[in-house]
């Protein structure tokens, strides 16, 4: 029974995170545990997965945190789960620059 108890529990500690996050640093909210429901968007396979960057305001507890969160999710309870959360990686190698297109003058018939 032991044994058992020990191999579910390294199961379980594999998924497990220790993460910390400071006051006015950014997180990426995950919203994939309400599949069924459309408040945060597109309902099926467009919607997404994490909403974000929000603001941590404040930390509650050991692992609560509350969000700044944009007037469009006014409705949503701003307090949620270090398990919600992920932390905001900010890159400016994502962002794509649109390239110019060249358009041929010819008109086609």
């Amino acid at each position: 029974m032991k044994a058992a108890q020990d191999r579910q529990k390294s199961y379980g500690d594999m998924k497990r995170q220790d993460l910390e996050i400071e006051i006015g640093e950014k997180v990426l909210l995950k919203v994939s545990p309400t599949k069924g429901m459309k408040r945060f968007g597109r309902k099926g396979k467009l919607s997404p997965r994490n909403i974000g960057p929000q603001e941590v305001l404040q930390r509650i507890g050991e692992v609560t945190y509350r969000l700044a969160l944009s007037m469009k999710l006014g409705n949503v309870h701003n307090v949620f789960q270090v398990s919600q959360l992920r932390r905001y990686v900010h890159d400016l190698n994502h962002i794509l620059q649109p390239r110019a297109i060249a358009l041929d003058q010819k008109p086609y018939l």
